[in-house]
């Protein structure tokens, strides 16, 4: 292979005879083009001067879609590094939220509706019962990431929580320690969560307009959509919780694996070649790594399955962790903790400054003299042909 972005050689290769034979939203052909033309001249860029020998370099432009898995790794730290401030002293869970497969057409063609049905069901779920006397009697910190895919790029609609464990008394006094497996029952997590994803749902299904085809045509009639629910209400819903992290630093490297993560990294793709597409993936019924060769057509179609509505927010934060608590009752919690320091906010970086403190390479510097840095001189439009010469080079 040619290339190092392979998914962009895939929309190089097939993407426009996909385009041609399917009909798609206008969003969906921009993360195409965007992931296609991502640092190429097409979308422009800049021309850099070292400021000591004079050595120039054409940079172009990232094409900063959340779809594209070259352009995430810094979005993804310094997503993380604004977060650390927000972190707490303690453990912190893991727990997954799924729906049910029976929804997952409906959810396809009613994105936004079934999505952020979703991730009101769930936070609701864990605040309501983090504040049950049973269970912890105090308001919690969520932070909540969406997830749509498998290891197989096959649809399957989920939400991640990192939640600490403990939070502020009801009263807001102290800090109330979770127990150390878990505050609340999975079994508990799961049923509350059913409750109240099947209340809304049927509350939004009564006033909203749902887009339906043929396979949902049951929704259309009446006694159908009724045992369609009471088939819903019976069935136990998948809810998973993991052990808490003990650390901050721990905490922040598994949110890394999740914030930013798309369908399908370049390095899982290993061969592009007669309309057919290998990549590995891990089966986790036996827990096994396995290959998985699809047409290009197939492995399209399954990878925008999980490209979402423009503007839509799949980072999201409840209770403690949200906005308009994190100046007040999350600086509390700090105090009770006793690790509030006055002033703490963090200077915003460059993205130079921060790939330095991540990478420790200076991404400014010049590798013809390695004593100055590039500055930049000119800008270059976006066009479609080939790189600009350059007069004065001194290459």
């Amino acid at each position: 292979m040619t290339r190092n972005n392979q998914l962009q050689e895939i929309f190089e290769t097939y993407g426009d005879e996909y385009l041609k034979n399917h009909k798609l939203p206008s969003y969906i052909k921009k993360v195409i083009s965007d992931i296609k033309f991502c640092r190429t001249s097409n979308i422009g860029g800049h021309i850099e001067q070292c400021e000591k020998c004079g050595d120039i370099r054409i940079s172009y432009n990232s094409c900063r879609n959340r779809h594209c898995p070259k352009c995430q790794t810094l979005a993804k730290e310094k997503w993380i590094y604004n977060q650390e401030k927000n972190l707490l002293p303690v453990g912190y869970f893991h727990i997954v939220f799924t729906l049910p497969n029976e929804f997952n057409t409906l959810i396809l063609l009613n994105q936004n509706i079934m999505y952020n049905l979703l991730f009101k069901s769930v936070s609701e779920t864990l605040l309501e019962l983090a504040k049950d006397k049973k269970y912890l009697d105090a308001e919690i910190g969520v932070t909540t990431i969406l997830h749509t895919w498998g290891q197989n790029l096959m649809y399957h609609p989920h939400i991640h929580c990192i939640v600490p464990s403990g939070g502020l008394s009801n009263l807001g006094n102290k800090w109330n320690n979770s127990k150390e497996k878990f505050f609340i029952p999975v079994k508990v997590l799961s049923r509350k969560f059913r409750g109240k994803f099947l209340s809304y749902f049927k509350e939004e299904f009564k006033i909203q307009k749902f887009t339906l085809n043929k396979d949902t045509l049951e929704f259309t009639n009446s006694q159908s959509y009724k045992n369609f629910i009471n088939e819903m209400y019976y069935k136990e819903w998948i809810v998973y919780s993991k052990a808490p992290y003990k650390s901050a630093s721990h905490v922040l490297k598994y949110l890394g694996r999740y914030t930013h993560r798309v369908a399908i990294s370049n390095d899982r793709i290993l061969d592009i070649k007669d309309n057919k597409i290998t990549f590995k993936w891990r089966d986790y019924k036996d827990n096994n790594k396995k290959l998985m060769q699809l047409s290009s057509d197939e492995f399209i179609r399954r990878f925008v399955t999980h490209i979402l509505p423009s503007s839509f927010v799949k980072i999201r934060h409840y209770g403690l962790n949200s906005n308009r608590n994190i100046n007040t009752k999350l600086k509390r919690c700090k105090i009770l903790l006793k690790v509030y320091r006055q002033g703490e906010d963090k200077k915003m970086l460059s993205a130079a400054e921060l790939f330095l403190k991540i990478t420790g390479i200076n991404i400014c510097q010049c590798k013809n003299c390695n004593n100055g840095n590039y500055i930049r001189k000119n800008k270059i439009e976006p066009r479609s042909t080939s790189p600009p010469l350059i007069k004065g080079s001194t290459k």
